[in-house]
């Protein structure tokens, strides 16, 4: 059997961007949108709700927008040392994100996840309309998610590993075998089981027994 399956956040946990805020920049409503995702993260804001708000502000953007924010992509120190770590040991790694499948999946693919899942944002004729498709990926969707993934890789909840930073993190937290804050706002600092303060994801791995 596997060792552990580990999801993480993706904005601001695997990457030290706020997706969101890249594409918010080349639409022009920067300042609006930051406003909004502070107070989503800090739990002051239903996240569905603001996640709409955020999106609307990006209609009228070209699709190329992507690539043009994917290369301001940072990717966070340790990651695919995490990465290689885990699975080297027999696990999977996978992130469940708010953000979305356009800028995530090049970074997925790049570091070798094993799974991932965001929000997706609509395009028509190559334009962004300001909507989304299909289910938002919120706090009970991550959780869900986290479930689906432990059913999948036939390990029970016990042997799963959450890390995120923000109140969007909470729920999939509350049930895994161990939750990690990671550099994390104030909701998650009140609930995670332990919390890393050094943004480096290897630290990742003497926590589960892997190195050191």
């Amino acid at each position: 059997m596997a060792r552990f399956l580990v999801v993480l956040d993706v904005d601001s946990t695997l990457i030290e961007n706020e997706v969101i805020e890249l594409l918010a920049s080349e639409a022009g409503s920067l300042d609006a949108v930051a406003r909004i995702t502070a107070q989503a993260m800090n739990g002051e804001l239903d996240f569905e709700q603001s996640l709409r708000s955020r999106v609307a502000t990006l209609a009228g953007l070209p699709e190329s927008v992507f690539a043009a924010v994917g290369q301001h992509v940072e990717i966070t120190a340790g990651a695919q040392d995490m990465v290689r770590g885990v699975q080297a040991a027999g696990g999977r790694v996978g992130v469940v994100s708010g953000g979305f499948h356009e800028v995530v999946d090049p970074v997925a693919e790049a570091l070798g996840l094993n799974y991932w899942r965001a929000n997706r944002l609509e395009v028509v004729d190559g334009v962004l309309t300001g909507g989304l498709i299909g289910p938002i990926i919120d706090a009970e969707a991550k959780a869900s998610t986290l479930r689906e993934w432990a059913d999948d890789f036939d390990v029970p909840l016990a042997r799963t590993v959450a890390v995120g930073d923000g109140a969007n993190d909470l729920h999939m937290m509350a049930i895994t075998g161990l939750s990690v804050g990671f550099d994390a706002k104030a909701p998650v600092r009140d609930e995670a089981d332990l919390l890393l303060d050094v943004r480096d994801l290897s630290a990742l791995l003497p926590l589960l027994g892997l190195r050191g």
